[in-house]
């Protein structure tokens, strides 16, 4: 569900998230938030749904797949090529 507010750029950039917003998200004080930027919007989320962002993302990726082997492997390539 997508909703709307309008909020104003504060003292030393602060924003308030409205209280209906926060309602909606289950934002209590104190909620740590991770803040990035994509495509000039600015994105506010809780440290566990970036998490499950990426474990999404890399979802369709085999179980016994190593990443860092991968990248180790490439590295390696790229470094006889030099």
């Amino acid at each position: 569900m997508e909703h709307t507010a309008e909020v104003h750029l504060g003292a030393q950039g602060r924003l308030v998230i409205p209280s209906n917003l926060r309602r909606e998200m289950n934002l209590v004080r104190g909620d740590r938030l991770l803040i990035r930027t994509q495509d000039n919007r600015l994105i506010l989320e809780k440290p566990e749904q970036t998490i499950q962002g990426l474990r999404k993302r890399f979802e369709p990726l085999p179980a016994d797949m190593s990443l860092a082997d991968e990248l180790i492997s490439e590295r390696r390539i790229e470094a006889k090529g030099e």
